[in-house]
């Protein structure tokens, strides 16, 4: 009888390991483990390997990869920039595309799509080798991005560049940046931020609707001010009064045309974050240090305490300034605060 002196270096799941091990146990059990052993070595080499090169691409070439489809809201004139092996599902609204290099396939149809037309609905548009392709969108629209495309972040990306009133150099472009990157604020004209101009009450509670991915709105008519479903921040006020976040004036009107005090900002945010349920924990000896805390209204105190504690606001000059208005500028950097200390 013909015998092997073998020790089995793989895994022998449910057999002890014998050194007399004969032909059929090679051929049976231990082949399939050692098949296995090297498949699993092999795919975690892969990963990793993989992993890296998505790394490097995004570090050098600018694109990030998204393993499964991510929700995006876009408003008009956004743009999404897919490159090889990127897909895009236009969930929502309108948007074109403009090809830069190679060609889109409509997965949906397995036809190349022309440069230019609409987009269809719940259509899987793939770029395919050497493609570069632009997704504009011509209305508030929602839509789905997978696999590689232009982002900062992990989050839409644009060029950050379109306003001639934002430098830099300035004080507030990183937030500027940040905020109109993500979608969170909109120009007030093509090439304008205004980033002095103060921020009103319906601007900074659309800013945080649109943080929370624009959900679905019941009917309004909380306000007898806010009535038009046609202005942009119907939306935005309808949703944070029903869910609380925001109550009105005294005389039942919410004011969507009025400056936005800081106080006021802070209240809202506030009541943001205990929505997200956010950690709420304060120490006040931040806030006991500005000298006009005393000016503070009393319904915004804990929401100050708080957003001086979280650095949601840092005061200007050493002061808090509680019922001073707050430019866009302002906001851009509170907001970017506020979603930097959330995560």
């Amino acid at each position: 009888m013909l015998v092997f002196m073998v020790t089995a270096s793989a895994s022998t799941t449910g057999t002890a390991t014998n050194p007399l091990i004969t032909r059929n146990y090679l051929e049976g059990p231990f082949a399939a483990a050692l098949r296995a052993d090297i498949s699993q070595a092999f795919d975690s080499a892969t990963m990793k390997a993989m992993g890296r090169m998505d790394e490097l691409y995004a570090q050098y070439v600018g694109f990030d990869y998204v393993p499964g489809f991510t929700r995006i809201s876009l408003m008009g004139e956004d743009t999404v920039v897919l490159t090889m092996g990127g897909s895009f599902v236009l969930l929502s609204g309108e948007a074109t595309v403009t090809l830069v290099s190679g060609s889109l396939i409509d997965i949906s149809t397995g036809i190349e799509v022309a440069a230019d037309v609409l987009l269809e609905h719940d259509h899987r548009y793939f770029c395919a080798e050497d493609t570069t392709a632009v997704i504009t969108a011509y209305s508030t629209s929602v839509g789905q991005v997978d696999g590689y495309f232009h982002s900062r972040n992990g989050l839409l990306y644009r060029p950050h560049s379109v306003f001639q009133d934002v430098m830099e150099d300035d004080w507030y472009y990183p937030a500027v940046d940040f905020v109109y990157t993500n979608n969170l604020f909109s120009g007030t004209a093509q090439d304008a931020f205004s980033p002095s101009t103060p921020m009103t009450r319906g601007m900074f509670v659309t800013v945080l609707y649109r943080l929370e991915g624009m959900p679905s709105v019941g009917s309004g008519g909380q306000f007898a001010d806010v009535g038009n479903p046609s202005m942009y921040y119907y939306n935005a006020v309808t949703w944070a009064n029903a869910n609380n976040l925001v109550q009105g004036h005294s005389n039942g009107s919410f004011g969507p045309d009025d400056p936005v005090t800081r106080e006021q900002m802070a209240t809202i945010i506030h009541r943001y974050a205990e929505y997200k349920r956010s950690d709420m924990s304060v120490i006040v000896s931040g806030y006991e240090s500005f000298p006009d805390r005393v000016e503070v209204s009393e319904y915004a105190i804990a929401a100050m305490r708080w957003a001086v504690y979280k650095g949601i606001i840092n005061g200007s000059d050493g002061m808090l300034l509680p019922r001073n208005t707050a430019s866009r500028a302002q906001v851009a950097q509170i907001i970017s605060n506020y979603i930097n200390m959330t995560g």
